[in-house]
């Protein structure tokens, strides 16, 4: 069905008070509490650093062999995580499709993509967490910690800053403030000699560790939502709800790299440094050909979508409007992480079918061609996207598009929903166009889309704004 044309609309500029000043907007509102966000995360890790380097300046540097070799190895894992093949941009901008900004992965991040530096994060809690080099006490304490891993760190910013890049304060703050508590927890109680009696000694004491790291992690993860949250204004608890469903991935080999580490060079003193990191190091580089293959395979599929706008078969931005949009709604209703990867695939291709019609359909709106020709049309995008090397499951959406909504899973009628909202509001900006789109879609709910995707597409354009 060909969507009705919005009606003239206001510029966003002609919106003002009674006093003349313009009003405030949700984006405005919500890059104020993005601001606040990240001040929460921010201001305590620039305190604890400040505080961590004027103890250390004061105090001077104990032992400084280990801290010299564990700072290069910190810097050594920065270098290699934020500059090697297929790094981020260390602030979580990696999407090709994003909600609003680009990004390669949409909203949140795949589970490798969420610790760029896994070498610099296991060295940093190796750190923070040694009691002893090669049978001797280390005395390096909490503010020597901190300030180890804050000028590793600085250290690993360089190759960015010098090209322009800009520093990435996030993953910084995160790495001081998580070292800090892991430190705050650990070193004292080295210090004091608790650590040496029951009922955390002997045998114990690597699971003692491993206790700790789970706390670490879980601290990490918090902060993680949090600056998130800052940047994409997404709620809070599906933010933290991916990091914590990630902590079993990358972060278990983290967690176990640092605890190894730690536990080595109490042994075997700083030799062990090089033994421990190596499984890692690879690990890491798998990991960064794995992106690369990944953001590659992404954009081959996002360039094949377009020809349907280029063949003038749909609108022009309107598989990108639908991938984002159906990414966000499935982020909405909770969907894993590899869940919302196929979506976006499946959202980007639903239409590649069109290019079998003779002529295209007014609007790219096929609702009112025949069912066996929607169906036709339908199976023919899976046959295509099949050919890609995409996911099984994305042919499997793309081809029950036409089917009933009570028969599809509920990816497919994300995508249904969707792009019905797309071709009935014409990817317009205004809020009348919309706010009639979301009427449609509701009136239609008895027979072609399911209630609680309308109601969860609804939430997130009135989140956004973009609902009037």
């Amino acid at each position: 069905m060909t969507p009705a044309p919005d009606a003239p609309e206001e510029p966003p500029d002609a919106r003002r008070r009674p006093g003349g000043s313009p009003a405030p907007g949700r984006r405005g509102v919500s890059a104020v509490r993005g601001r606040v966000a990240a001040a929460t995360v921010h201001a305590p890790a620039a305190a604890l650093a400040c505080w961590s380097l004027g103890r250390t300046l004061w105090d001077g540097l104990a032992q400084p062999g280990i801290a010299l070799a564990f700072g290069a190895l910190i810097a050594l894992g920065e270098l290699a995580g934020r500059c090697g093949p297929g790094a981020s941009t260390g602030n979580g901008r990696a999407s090709s499709t994003g909600y609003g900004r680009a990004s390669s992965t949409g909203y949140g991040r795949a589970p490798e993509e969420r610790e760029g530096a896994p070498l610099a994060a296991a060295g940093a809690l190796a750190y923070a967490l040694l009691g002893e080099a090669g049978g001797r006490p280390a005395a390096h304490g909490v503010p020597q910690t901190v300030a180890v891993v804050l000028a590793a760190g600085l250290v690993g910013l360089v190759p960015r800053a010098a090209r322009g890049r800009g520093p990435a304060l996030d993953p910084l703050a995160r790495r001081v403030l998580t070292a800090g508590f892991a430190a705050t927890c650990c070193q004292p109680l080295h210090a004091t000699g608790a650590l040496d009696g029951r009922p955390v000694s002997g045998p114990a004491h690597p699971l003692f560790l491993v206790a700790l790291l789970a706390l670490t992690t879980l601290c990490d993860a918090v902060l993680a939502a949090t600056l998130a949250r800052a940047r994409t204004g997404r709620p809070y608890g599906p933010l933290l709800r991916d990091e914590l469903r990630a902590l079993p991935g990358p972060g278990t080999a983290v967690c176990a790299t640092g605890v190894v580490i730690a536990l080595g060079t109490a042994v075997a003193g700083l030799w062990a440094l090089p033994v421990c990191c190596l499984p890692l190091l690879l690990t890491q580089f798998a990991f960064h050909r794995f992106t690369v293959v990944r953001t590659t395979c992404r954009q081959t599929v996002a360039s094949l979508a377009r020809s349907t706008e280029i063949a003038g078969y749909t609108p022009r931005g309107h598989a990108r409007r639908v991938a984002t949009l159906s990414r966000a709604v499935g982020r909405e209703l909770g969907l894993t992480a590899p869940d919302l990867e196929v979506l976006e695939y499946a959202a980007l291709m639903h239409d590649i079918g069109q290019l079998s019609l003779l002529d295209p359909v007014p609007g790219g709106a096929t609702a009112a061609l025949p069912p066996a020709e929607q169906r036709r049309i339908a199976l023919l995008g899976g046959a295509v996207v099949r050919q890609t090397g995409a996911p099984a499951e994305v042919a499997v959406i793309v081809e029950r598009q036409a089917d009933p909504y009570r028969d599809q899973p509920v990816t497919a009628r994300i995508v249904r929903t969707v792009n019905a909202y797309d071709d009935l509001s014409g990817g317009s900006a205004g809020p009348g166009g919309r706010l009639r789109a979301l009427a449609r879609l509701r009136l239609a709910t008895a027979r072609d889309h399911e209630p609680g995707v309308v109601e969860a597409l609804a939430r997130v354009l009135a989140r956004d704004g973009r609902a009037g």
